[in-house]
This record gives structure tokens, C-alpha cells and sequence, in this order.
């Protein structure tokens, strides 16, 4: 176990710590324009036949990705744990998702298959980064300030967020004339957007692969880490009752998750067709949530040391619950963006605070398999509220119904989470080896 604050020099130290969270603003431009705002919304609108068949398709894509991360990440985690691949697989993981995401630009539309196999290709390989590249969470942070920091991450996320959108917004959907040349016929300058995120993912992701260490003095080689991966599953499992507090976070979490795929799927997918959103206003809209959901990780990150991670999950899940309900119940633009607007200001802290509660119940040297479990719990069912919405959405001819399951799953999850004992967790974990520094 490498404790930067340890092992190295204060200054040390936190340009590590900066330079990881840069990664949350390198990554966040995928999630933000394709996944959720633009080119989720080009999809539907687009290249699909029509936005009800387009929602439902996208819905199968999303619940392609969950399925495919949830089966294979703990596995993944433990073979990164036992061969110290964590740094590599995020670079193989980022290189994959960078080159999908640009090759989207090439598919026009009518080419629905194409182009929905290459958002799940990118889309599965940006989740397995994510696995790996929160392992280093626990490394690199004092448990004390571990909500802090994974805040600074998920802060600096929403950050790079808005600024690829607002790039997006300035440079190829809202001039006449795009930059570089690009055309507005067939939507090409829409579709040049996914250039910016591949370049975008790939620059600031630099400072992480160049500052962020891994310890590889007991690496094995590939074939004796696979078998080491499995038994460490296994055993891992059979020890299921020593760490049952870490078991119930994420049985809740694996619920109240499933809402937030659910919003980040189809938030802008559903402010186009509900509520008339044109493309430039769906960014607009993508730009204020970026704007209150980072501002609330930051500002919540150093609550969630002070009252514990559990506490701001609560806080921030009854603020989702209320916000999802004005978005359903919502008949104007006006009662959607402030909605949207509350929602931003919880959605960042609840990931950010789940984060660093994982990090706090996870046993020394387990880091990459628990962060496994972690992906697989927010992906085992993620499937569920994407094809429960697409489902209800097909029946009814009304996306407002189908959104309405995001309201279900948060108090779901609120109330399983109330069963979660953190204290003894992290006790249970024995994850009191970080001493504190004196600020970060």
C-alpha cells in the first residue's frame, strides 16, 4: 500500500491528488455530450426513425453497457489487484473509449446500428476506466479527507462538463458557420462534437497516466493473476458476513443508482421530446446542471468528512427525490429547468459521497476487486430503469411516464441505505491506516 502522503512530500502529494481528479474533467466531456446531452439527443432525434424508437433503442444500448461492465469488472478488478494492471487498464480503457467516441463522427443518419454499436464499444470501455481509476481513490487519500477529495473529482467532472459544452455550444451547434469547416448539412457539425470529446478525454487525461503511480513491485504475471483473481472472488464472497455493512451499501446503492443512469440516459433525451428543448437549449440546460452539480460536490465534499458519507447520501437522495417528483409532475420549461437545477445540486455530492464511502469500506490491497464489486452494483441492475423507462415509455406514448421510475428507485434505495452501519464498516474493513494531513 503506497500512501502518497507517506511516501512522498506534501507538494508531491497533492500534485498526485490534482492530477487524479483531473481525470474526472478529462472523462466527463464523454458522459456529458454523448451520453447525455448532445449526442444521445442527435440519436433519438436524428438518426433514429422517430424519438420514441430511437428512446427505446437508446435504452437497449445503455442496458448493453450495464450488463457488460456488471459480469465482468469484479473480475477485472481482482486481475488489476493481483497483476497490478490498474494503471494500464485505465490507459487501454481511455485509448478505446477515445477512439470509438471520434469514430461517431463518421456515422450519418439512418445508420442507427452503427452508431449505436460504437456508443456502447466507448461506453463500456469508459465505465471499466472508471473502475479502475476510483481504485486509486483509497491510495492516494486520507481517509479523513477522502470525501474532500473525491469531491475536488467529481467537482472538476462537472466542471470540464460545462466547458465542453459550452466549446460545443460556441464552436459547432450554435454558429452559422462551424468551426474547422464543418457543415450543418447531415449534421456533421453536431457530429464533430464527438472530435471535441475524444480529444478533449485524451489530453487532460495526460497529467493522471504521467503523476499517478502504481506499485508493481509484486506484480505477477498474467496467467498466475487470473487464477489468483478468481480464488480472491471466491474468497471474497465466502467472507461475505465480516463485511456486511459494505454488502448493504451496495445493495442500496445498486437501487438508487439505477435513477441516476436513468437521469444522466435520458435527461436530455427527455427536456427535447417533453418539453420541445431544441438541441442548443438542451446544452444550455446541460451547462446549468454541470454548473450546481459540481458546485455541490465541492461544497459537500467537506461536509461528508465532517458528518460521514452515509449522512450526505441521505441528504442528497431526499433533494433527488424532490426534484424528480417536479420534474414528472412538471407542465412548462419554467418547473422542468428548476427541477433540473435542484437535481444538479444533489446528483454531485450522492456520487461523490458514495465514492468515498466505498473507498472508506474497502480492506487494505483490495482496492481494484472492491471497486469491481462497486461497478457491479451500479451496473447489475442499471439496466432497469433504462428498460423500464424505454418499456413504459412504448406503452403509454408518453416519455413523462417512463421517467416517473426514477422517482421509485431513489426511495427505494433511501430507505435500504438506512441499514448501513458506517462506523462499523470501517472498522470491519480495517481501514483506519492513513494518518491525517495537516490540509489538503
Amino acid at each position: 500500500m503506497n500512501n502518497y502522503f507517506i511516501a512522498g512530500s506534501k507538494a508531491h502529494a497533492l500534485r498526485v491528488i490534482w492530477s487524479w481528479a483531473l481525470y474526472d474533467f478529462a472523462n466527463s466531456a464523454f458522459t456529458t455530450l454523448v451520453v447525455t446531452f448532445i449526442y444521445a439527443t442527435y440519436f433519438t432525434q436524428v438518426i433514429a426513425s422517430d424519438p420514441i424508437s430511437g428512446t427505446v433503442l437508446w435504452s437497449r444500448g445503455i442496458t448493453v453497457t450495464a450488463l457488460v461492465v456488471a459480469v465482468c469488472a469484479p473480475f477485472l478488478g481482482a486481475l488489476a489487484d493481483h497483476g497490478k494492471f490498474r494503471k494500464l487498464f485505465v490507459l487501454i480503457a481511455t485509448l478505446i473509449c477515445v477512439i470509438a467516441t471520434a469514430s461517431l463522427y463518421t456515422v450519418e443518419p439512418g445508420s442507427v446500428l452503427l452508431a449505436l454499436g460504437l456508443m456502447v464499444v466507448a461506453n463500456i470501455a469508459f465505465e471499466f476506466g472508471g473502475v479502475f481509476y476510483n481504485a486509486f481513490l483509497p491510495e492516494i487519500a486520507p481517509i479523513g479527507h477522502m470525501g474532500r477529495i473525491s469531491g475536488y473529482g467529481w467537482g472538476l467532472g462537472y466542471i470540464g462538463g460545462v466547458a465542453a459544452l459550452v466549446l460545443a455550444l460556441v464552436g459547432f451547434v450554435e454558429p452559422d458557420t462551424p468551426w474547422l469547416g464543418f457543415s450543418k448539412e447531415t449534421g456533421e457539425n453536431i457530429r464533430a462534437t464527438n472530435l471535441l470529446v475524444a480529444i478533449w478525454f485524451l489530453l487532460f487525461s495526460l497529467p493522471f497516466m504521467i503523476w499517478v503511480k502504481e506499485d508493481r513491485t509484486r506484480k505477477a504475471p498474467i496467467g498466475l493473476a487470473s487464477s489468483k483473481a478468481f480464488l480472491q472472488i471466491r474468497k471474497t464472497i465466502g467472507q461475505v458476513r465480516r463485511y456486511r455493512q459494505t454488502v448493504r451499501f451496495l445493495f442500496a446503492r445498486m437501487i438508487y443508482n439505477d435513477g441516476l443512469v436513468t437521469i444522466f440516459a435520458f435527461g436530455g433525451i427527455y427536456a427535447a421530446a417533453t418539453f420541445g428543448f431544441s438541441i442548443q437549449e438542451v446544452i444550455l440546460f446541460g451547462i446549468v446542471l454541470n454548473i450546481t452539480a459540481g458546485a455541490g460536490a465541492f461544497a459537500m465534499g467537506h461536509l461528508d468528512d465532517h458528518i460521514g458519507a452515509k449522512r450526505t447520501i441521505v441528504i442528497s437522495l431526499i433533494g433527488l427525490i424532490v426534484a424528480s417528483v417536479l420534474g414528472v409532475l412538471a407542465t412548462t420549461k419554467f418547473w422542468f429547468w428548476v427541477a433540473g437545477i435542484i437535481i444538479g445540486i444533489f446528483v454531485g455530492p450522492n456520487q461523490s459521497a458514495s465514492r468515498s464511502l466505498m473507498g472508506r469500506l474497502i480492506p487494505p490491497g483490495a482496492e481494484n476487486e472492491f471497486f469491481g464489486f462497486y461497478a457491479f452494483s451500479g451496473k447489475l441492475t442499471a439496466f432497469l430503469g433504462p428498460f423500464l423507462l424505454g418499456v413504459l415509455t412504448q406503452m403509454s406514448g408518453s416519455q413523462r411516464t417512463g421517467v416517473a421510475v426514477v422517482v421509485l428507485m431513489f426511495i427505494v434505495g433511501l430507505g435500504l441505505l438506512a441499514f448501513v452501519d458506517e462506523k462499523e464498516g470501517i472498522k470491519s474493513a480495517g481501514n483506519m491506516r492513513h494518518r491525517q494531513p495537516s490540509s489538503v
